[in-house]
């Protein structure tokens, strides 16, 4: 009896634990979340590589699901033709780079201003920079769209379908999500302590300088954050770059929304196809998303140690 007791106390402390973060159920319940929560987010990526190598043979095969029996790299050749590239990755790069440092700029000075300075207005003006998140961006876009077209016909200088809309917004304080990255500016620049301003400026340093000599550079991890944030956002945005660029640039996401037209509209035969036609499928359009979002996946593996740096420094409070 003493021994059947000390057992189902062992057995009780294995599974609760001193504590409740100590115990084996805990421990099974917090796996079982991660891993249901990866599945959500892993299944789509496996998915879409597997299609990606699949023959059609293998996509009319009820037989295959996952492993393709005669695999192939055709449907890349395919997607990286319809896509235009590489013309098409270096118009998204560049475009989305320009657009991710104006908004780290403006965002770093912005988030400065609320950190440090006191200004008439001041909640005024930061409640506004979070209405600006909260508004829904087709409510302002297309009075932006108007205001653009007409600064167009006054000054006969051409600003739709280029990239001046969204780099005079991007300034402004109104490129894609620039509330949120301000916001993160804000929190940790709040972090920092005041004493350095107030040092700096006892040793005749001005406000620039401390901004860019001490806040600036204790920023780094910060900085890379919200630009690999910046430029995420931008390259992945096609409602409002749409509206502005339309089609006078070829960029990565909007070529992928039109993939089925332009795959439709393609008059040249591609090298390598049956009779030198093609009959559009999944595998197509999983190859084109996976050429999509490879420089995105690429860029992270070599940023990932400073993205994960700034977004824990990022969070941390207090001086």
């Amino acid at each position: 009896m003493e021994k059947t007791k000390r057992w189902a106390s062992r057995l009780k402390r294995n599974l609760l634990g001193y504590n409740l973060s100590d115990g084996w159920l805990y421990k099974i319940a917090v796996y079982v979340l991660l891993i249901a929560i990866a599945y959500v987010f892993l299944y789509p990526l496996f998915r879409m590589i597997s299609m990606t190598f699949m023959s059609t043979i293998d996509i009319i095969n009820p037989e295959i699901d996952w492993i393709p029996i005669n695999p192939t790299g055709l449907n890349l050749v395919v997607a990286w033709t319809v896509l235009s590239m590489p013309w098409t990755l270096l118009n998204s790069m560049w475009y989305s780079g320009v657009l991710a440092l104006a908004q780290t700029f403006i965002s770093a000075l912005t988030g400065y201003a609320f950190a440090r300075y006191e200004f008439k207005f001041k909640n005024f003006w930061f409640m506004m920079v979070l209405l600006s998140f909260v508004i829904p961006i087709p409510v302002v876009l297309i009075p932006r769209w108007m205001m653009f077209i007409t600064a167009q016909n006054i000054t006969g200088f051409k600003l739709i379908g280029t990239i001046f809309p969204q780099l005079m917004l991007a300034i402004a304080g109104q490129g894609i999500y620039s509330a949120i990255l301000i916001l993160i500016f804000y929190n940790f620049f709040k972090m920092i302590p005041i004493v350095l301003d107030e040092a700096a400026k006892i040793d005749g340093a001005s406000n620039w300088q401390v901004f860019y000599h001490i806040i600036l550079k204790m920023s780094l991890p910060t900085i890379v954050t919200v630009f690999l944030f910046a430029f995420v956002w931008n390259y992945n945005e096609t409602y409002v770059t749409g509206t502005f660029v339309r089609t006078a640039m070829k960029l990565m996401p909007l070529q992928l929304g039109l993939f089925d037209s332009i795959f439709e509209r393609m008059s040249a035969p591609i090298q390598g196809a049956p009779g030198g036609q093609f009959r559009l499928n999944e595998s197509y359009k999983m190859a084109a998303t996976l050429i999509t979002m490879a420089p995105m996946m690429i860029m992270y593996l070599f940023v990932q140690k400073q993205f994960v740096e700034g977004i824990e420094k990022t969070g941390i409070t207090g001086e």
